[in-house]
């Protein structure tokens, strides 16, 4: 469910540092990595997020890692851009999954940003910069803290002005870890069976977005190598890979699905029903059309709409949940909740399902239910402020005030709020048995709340 009102969205916004003792070691660790950790919007979708997983699944199995383990989330950014900053996510904008234009160029980038992950270079970018302790290394972090605070001409100046042999070292040794994960990239796509053809595809559609030319460019001063350098090594290594492996029919649907879906949130309805006609899969076509009817506040085009898709795939949890979200936006709280709760009961496991039927159980009058399912939820996936934002109310609507107090505190912490958690965190505290577990997660958002408190003293 993307979390949508009429024509209006609303978005998951938190901090880059996914927990509370994140929140709290780098309060201690000021370095570009915490820099980064300003807070970014997530544009969060069970069908989406489910899309994303069937397409990288393959490509972080070649890589080595735990496909289960390590999830795809989009940010709700109009730029052509993914990063990493731990072992377990990888982050991809909104803008690069509606401008790439088939599964293997998407493959291919989650399979760079996974590269990053299998060959250490988080943990090493991190030393870098611990150890440059240097005018070069302080520039670096004040200049990513510009440009996180929208002053690009700010960041550039900051970054120019500390060009030490300390700075362009580091980013030569981001340059060279850059080379080095498009090459496993390459050999990923290829173990996967995947066309690394979307490689060359990528980086050439990266190469027309760049704004200055590389006569004006200082190579050290870029993070990553020149396009047309990438674009030549991807070549070769698509040379050797030999024959193309046959394109993939799953990995096309589920590509025109997550794309189909983002594109019909974030056009005009308009631009959707005028796309849609030209969607090869039927179920997606009827589904653009249902988001379009729906963003119009036509019900009845919206629902006739998703149940033919619903006729097509009758036992599938996501459709079932656009149903429910639909239903729940025009108010009709039954109705949405049964909705959910088939959802629910074809993907027990999943966080966002389980999120979305605990609000529409909380709209429809039944809070202690809608705890039982948000607990649920939360248990797969802490991060979802929304959820938490929910259940605050759930739990002010049972009386639990203390709780309440507490998830409140949490929500503002991981949307890096730090002085409204520590408002909460003290009321939660004080509401909730000493010595407690609930009372030790409130004292967690006051040692947070008082290391950022420090920070600012400084």
């Amino acid at each position: 469910m993307l979390i949508s009102h009429g024509a209006r969205m609303t978005f998951d916004r938190f901090s880059r540092l996914a927990s509370i003792p994140t929140l709290m070691f780098c309060a201690l660790l000021y370095t570009a990595a915490a820099v980064q950790a300003a807070s970014i919007t997530l544009l969060r979708d069970a069908d989406i997020e489910q899309g994303l997983s069937r397409l990288a699944a393959p490509v972080l199995q070649a890589a080595g890692l735990n496909a289960k383990r390590v999830r795809v989330l989009v940010v709700n950014d109009s730029q052509f851009s993914a990063f990493v900053l731990d072992s377990r996510t990888i982050f991809l904008h909104s803008g690069l999954i509606l401008k790439t234009t088939s599964p293997e160029m998407l493959q291919a980038v989650i399979a760079h940003e996974a590269a990053h992950i299998s060959n250490g270079h988080l943990a090493r970018r991190m030393q870098n910069m611990r150890s440059a302790g240097s005018a070069a290394g302080l520039g670096l972090a004040l200049a990513a803290l510009a440009a996180a605070s929208g002053a690009p001409e700010a960041a550039a100046g900051i970054a120019i002005g500390s060009q030490t042999s300390a700075l362009r070292g580091f980013l030569s040794h981001t340059r060279a870890e850059e080379s080095s994960a498009d090459r496993a990239a390459a050999s990923y796509l290829k173990a996967a069976g995947i066309n690394p053809q979307g490689l060359i595809d990528v980086h050439q559609l990266f190469a027309g977005q760049e704004v200055l030319s590389a006569a004006h460019q200082d190579p050290y001063m870029r993070s990553h190598p020149l396009s047309r350098d990438r674009i030549r090594a991807a070549k070769a290594f698509v040379a050797a890979a030999g024959a193309a492996p046959d394109p993939s029919p799953q990995a096309d649907y589920w590509f025109a699905r997550l794309r189909g879906k983002l594109s019909a949130f974030t056009r005009a309805p308009k631009w959707s029903l005028r796309r849609a006609t030209g969607e090869s899969h039927k179920d997606i076509q009827l589904m653009r059309e249902a988001i379009a009817h729906h963003r119009r506040r036509d019900l009845s085009k919206a629902l006739r709409a998703i149940n033919g898709t619903l006729a097509i795939r009758p036992n599938d949890a996501f459709y079932h949940d656009l149903k429910g979200q639909i239903l729940f936006e025009h108010r009709n709280w039954n109705a949405a909740k049964n909705s959910l709760a088939r959802a629910v009961q074809l993907a027990p496991s999943d966080a966002l399902l389980l999120a979305n039927y605990g609000r529409a159980q909380l709209a429809a009058g039944a809070p202690r239910q809608a705890l039982k399912t948000m607990e649920k939820s939360r248990n797969l996936d802490f991060r979802n402020t929304l959820l938490l934002r929910d259940m605050s109310q759930a739990y002010a609507k049972t009386g639990q005030n203390g709780m309440a107090a507490l998830v409140t505190a949490e929500r503002y912490a991981l949307a890096g709020r730090m002085e409204d958690a520590g408002l909460h965190a003290k009321r939660a505290a004080a509401l909730l048995p000493r010595g407690s577990a609930t009372w030790r997660r409130a004292q967690d958002v006051l040692v947070a709340y008082e290391q950022s408190q420090k920070r600012k003293r400084r």
